[in-house]
C-alpha cells in the first residue's frame, strides 16, 4: 500500500500541443541560465519530488519556512526552495522569463509574479544553523542571485538526463513500481556514499523491521563536494543490488536532488521527498546530511539531531523513523549473522572495527590498499579502486594566498621545479599571468575579484581531477570564496597562508603599486583600501621574513611528503 501523499503530487509538465507552442512563444522571451542547484530543484518541482510546493516560493512562503518550517498556508516544509537570479533588463514584475540550462537548453518559463531581496544570512543561519565558511553552504550562498523571484511555473522540458536512464524514474513511476511489489511499507534508504557493509547490513535490517520493500533512493544531483563522483557510486549500487539484495524486495532508483548538507532540516525535507516517492519508512543514521567538522575541528551538528527532528514530526510527515545507532564489525564473533552490530548493543569490551569515509580513503584507498572484506563487498572495492588511484598518483592544488608582495610567486616558481625534479607534472596558475589571459577584462571590485578567483579555482580543479599538480598563486582576499575554490576540491586542496607582515611588503614593492594606492591612484587595492581575510585554517603558514623562498618551497614539499602525495 502506497501513502496516500502519492495522490497529491503535482506534474507541472505542460502536455501535447500546448507544449509545442509555449515552447514557440518562449523563445522570443528574455531568459535566465540557471545553475546546477536550481536545475535540480526545477526537476523535482516539475514531477512532484517536492509536493505541495508548486513553484519557487514566494517571500511569504520563504519566511515561514525558515522561521518555522512551514509554508504560508502552514503546510509543514523544512528547507527553502527560492529561485536566486541578479536583476537584468527583462526582470520585470508581471513579465514572463525563460528559464534555461548551463547549455542554453530551454527548461521552463516563469512569470514574476514577485521579485524580492531576501535575507542570506537568515537563511544560512536557520537552515544551515551557521555562517562558518567550512559549511558548503556558506562558502556557495555569496555567488547566488541578491534577488529570489516567484510565479507560476510552467515546465516545457526536463533537463537531459543520458545517464543511467533505466533507474532515472519519477515520483510517480518509482510509486508505479513499488505497487508492484504488493507491499503495505516501504522502507527508503538516502545516500551519497557507496553501500559498504554496515550500510547493507542496516538496509537488509530495516526492511525486515518494517515486513516490506526496501527503496535504494541514492543522490545523483549535487551533494558534498569531495564526494565520490555519482557515477563510481551508482555502479557500485547496481553490482550490490544486483547480487546481494532481494530482487523480489528491492528497487534502485536515483534521485537528482541538489543536497544542502543541512543536518536536520535536510533529514526532514529528505523523509518528505521520500514521501512523495511512496515511502512509509525512512532510514536515518547517525550523522544524516551532516558536512563533518567545521572551521573549528567541531562537530557542525549533534550526531543524532537530525533522528530527534524526524521523530518529531513523524505522524504529520506520514513517514515512519527507522533508525540505528553507529553500525560496527566484530572481528571475534563466529557466528556470522552476529558479524554487524549497532555499537550500542556490543558487549562491553569487545573488539569492534568501525567505518569511516577519512578511514575509507585514508588508510586504504590513497595508499592503494584493497578494501578488506569486512568493510565492503569485492564488487564495491574494485570499483572504487578503479576510480580513486593512490595518493601519489592523484592530483593535488597548492593554493597560495597573501597580501601583494608577500612572496607567493617566488615560492611557488621554486615549488614547481622542486615538484617538477620529482617527477610531478605542475601548472602554476599565477595571478598577474591569468588576469592577462583567462581573466582579462575584470576589475578589482569585490564581484570581479571572486570571479577571478573561482575561475583559477575550476581550472586548478579541472587539473586535479585529471591526475595534475597546480600551484596557485594569487592574493585571493576572501575567506569565503578560497572556501568555495577548498570545496571544488576538497580533500586534495591545501592553502598556504604566505604571512607577511603589510610593511614589508610595501617594502618589497619595486612597482610602487602601495604608493600609489596611498596616494589614491588605484582604488580597492588589497591591505590599503580593501580588506585581506587572514585563513583560519591554512594547512600550512610560511613566514617569508625569516625564511628564504627556498626554504619554504622545501618545507611545502616534506609536507606534501607527508601526506602522501610524492613517493
Amino acid at each position: 500500500m502506497i501513502s496516500p501523499w502519492g495522490n497529491q503530487l503535482i506534474n507541472l509538465l505542460v502536455p501535447g500541443e500546448e507544449r509545442k507552442e509555449a515552447l514557440s512563444r518562449a523563445n522570443s522571451l528574455p531568459s535566465i541560465q540557471l545553475s546546477e542547484r536550481s536545475v535540480c530543484d526545477l526537476e523535482l518541482l516539475a514531477t512532484g519530488a517536492f509536493s505541495p510546493l508548486r513553484t519557487f516560493m514566494n517571500e511569504a512562503d520563504l519566511t515561514g519556512v525558515l522561521e518555522e518550517m512551514r509554508l504560508a498556508d502552514s503546510t509543514l516544509f523544512p528547507m527553502p526552495i527560492t529561485l536566486p537570479v541578479d536583476k537584468f533588463p527583462g526582470l520585470k514584475l508581471g513579465k514572463e522569463i525563460a528559464l534555461r540550462d548551463s547549455r542554453n537548453d530551454l527548461l521552463a518559463v516563469i512569470k514574476a509574479e514577485e521579485i524580492y531581496e531576501w535575507p542570506k544570512e537568515k537563511f544560512l543561519l536557520d537552515v544551515a544553523g551557521t555562517p562558518d565558511p567550512r559549511h558548503p553552504l556558506a562558502a556557495e550562498i555569496g555567488h547566488w542571485g541578491k534577488f529570489n523571484i516567484s510565479g507560476p511555473l510552467r515546465v516545457l522540458n526536463l533537463p537531459k538526463r543520458i545517464d543511467f536512464r533505466e533507474l532515472r524514474l519519477t515520483p510517480a513511476e518509482t510509486r508505479e513500481r513499488l505497487a508492484g511489489f504488493e507491499q503495505k511499507n516501504i522502507v527508503a534508504f538516502q545516500t551519497r556514499n557507496p553501500i559498504h557493509r554496515v550500510h547493507e547490513e542496516m538496509t537488509k535490517r530495516a526492511a525486515e523491521k518494517v515486513g516490506g520493500v526496501l527503496l535504494l533512493h541514492p543522490v545523483v544531483g549535487m551533494t558534498k563536494p569531495g564526494d565520490v563522483d555519482y557515477f563510481t557510486r551508482v555502479r557500485t549500487y547496481i553490482a550490490l543490488s544486483d547480487k546481494y539484495y532481494d530482487r523480489k524486495k528491492t528497487l534502485l532508483a536515483l534521485l537528482p536532488l541538489a543536497m544542502r548538507m543541512a543536518g536536520p532540516r535536510e533529514a526532514l525535507w529528505h523523509a518528505l521527498i521520500r514521501r512523495n516517492y511512496g515511502a512509509t519508512h525512512f532510514i536515518i543514521g547517525r550523522d544524516h546530511a551532516s558536512p563533518g567538522i567545521d572551521s573549528k575541528g567541531k562537530p557542525f551538528y549533534h550526531p543524532d539531531a537530525a533522528k530527534k527532528l524526524v521523530r518529531k514530526y513523524s505522524a504529520e510527515l506520514g513517514v515512519k523513523v527507522v533508525s540505528f545507532d553507529e553500525m560496527v564489525f566484530l572481528p571475534d564473533e563466529k557466528s556470522r549473522e552476529k558479524r554487524y552490530e549497532e555499537r550500542s548493543k556490543v558487549p562491553a569490551g569487545a573488539k569492534v572495527f568501525s567505518l569511516s569515509g577519512t578511514r575509507v580513503r585514508g588508510d586504504y584507498l590513497d595508499k592503494g590498499k584493497p578494501l578488506p572484506a569486512w568493510l565492503s563487498r569485492k564488487e564495491t572495492a574494485r570499483i572504487l579502486a578503479e576510480n580513486n588511484p593512490p595518493r601519489t598518483e592523484q592530483g593535488v592544488c597548492l593554493w597560495f594566498t597573501g597580501l601583494s608582495g608577500s612572496g607567493k610567486s617566488s615560492t611557488a616558481e621554486i615549488l614547481k621545479l622542486l615538484l617538477m625534479e620529482k617527477g610531478r607534472r605542475v601548472t602554476l596558475l599565477d595571478g598577474d599571468v591569468v588576469r592577462t589571459h583567462l581573466s582579462k577584462g575584470l576589475g578589482f571590485s569585490k564581484e570581479d575579484r571572486d570571479t577571478n578567483i573561482l575561475r583559477i579555482g575550476f581550472v586548478a580543479s579541472e587539473i586535479v581531477r585529471h591526475g595534475g599538480t597546480v600551484i596557485c598563486a594569487a592574493v585571493s582576499p576572501y575567506r569565503a570564496t578560497r572556501n568555495e575554490a577548498r570545496n571544488m576540491m576538497e580533500n586534495n586542496f591545501i592553502e598556504i597562508f604566505v604571512d607577511t607582515p603589510l610593511e614589508v611588503c610595501e617594502e618589497r614593492d619595486v612597482k610602487g603599486m602601495y604608493a600609489r594606492a596611498r596616494r589614491g591612484e588605484i582604488k580597492n587595492f588589497t591591505g590599503v583600501d580593501d580588506p585581506y581575510e587572514k585563513p583560519e585554517t591554512a594547512e600550512m603558514v610560511l613566514d617569508t621574513v625569516n625564511f628564504s623562498a627556498r626554504e619554504n618551497a622545501e618545507r611545502v614539499l616534506a609536507y606534501l611528503a607527508g601526506q602522501g602525495f610524492l613517493k
